[in-house]
């Protein structure tokens, strides 16, 4: 599935920030209708693709204008939804693409056989096969996280808490649902506010996110979890 470019802003918050702050939007927006049905918020597990020259982290650590990440996404460790994506980053904007995944397509990839990408339908999949047939992409990291995710009609507002982000520092089975993780952060008391919207954020958005203490920040989960391995 292709994607337009939205805005996309980061803050990173301790928990007792973040929890004072989602307590307010719990109050105020609408959430997300699929972390209703889990409580009000899903678990996330990604694991990153890159390239044997560790590109993404470096382009990443450089500020790099235009660039791209690569993973496979599973929600609640189910193979039930199965995701291979592309994040791409313009500055302040990004665009996903993605493509959904049966659990043997996933496997086959982790394997190292993506050929069966060059005959799906969408023209996306055949960008995906030429990324991990030049850039020799293989896995790096798994990243886990706590998504509570809130939604905004007007721009297609969407605002989403990540907490108790993981890494298990080295590359394991996305499905393993034992597999060894680590906080990423310092004593595992940061939380990445993400707020992405289309051509500009709502006043009324704008209003109910100030918080004092919020750091705006380039930093990334990828980038957090990679930090023991790099």
């Amino acid at each position: 599935m292709a994607s337009k470019y939205r805005h996309e802003l980061k803050y990173a918050l301790n928990n007792a920030e973040a929890e004072l702050l989602a307590t307010r939007l719990r109050l105020t927006m609408s959430q997300d209708p699929h972390a209703l049905k889990n409580g009000g918020s899903y678990f996330i597990r990604s694991l990153y693709f890159d390239d044997p020259y560790e590109t993404g982290v470096e382009e990443k650590v450089a500020g790099v204008q235009f660039r791209d990440k690569y993973r496979i996404r599973i929600y609640n460790l189910s193979d039930d939804a199965i995701k291979l994506e592309r994040k791409h980053k313009n500055d302040a904007y990004i665009k996903k693409d993605s493509v959904s995944l049966t659990r043997n397509q996933c496997d086959a990839i982790l394997a190292g056989e993506y050929s069966f990408l060059l005959h799906r339908s969408e023209p996306v999949a055949k960008e995906f096969y030429a990324a991990f047939r030049t850039l020799c992409l293989k896995p790096k990291v798994l990243v886990d996280y706590d998504r509570e995710p809130f939604v905004f009609p007007v721009e297609n507002v969407r605002v989403t808490f990540d907490k108790n982000i993981r890494t298990s520092m080295r590359p394991q089975d996305i499905f393993d649902k034992n597999a060894i993780t680590y906080p990423a952060t310092e004593n595992g008391d940061t939380c990445i506010l993400e707020v992405k919207y289309n051509r500009y954020l709502p006043s009324y958005i704008r209003t109910l996110l100030q918080v004092n203490a919020a750091e705006h920040t380039a930093a990334s989960k990828y980038l957090f979890c990679r930090q023991f391995d790099v």
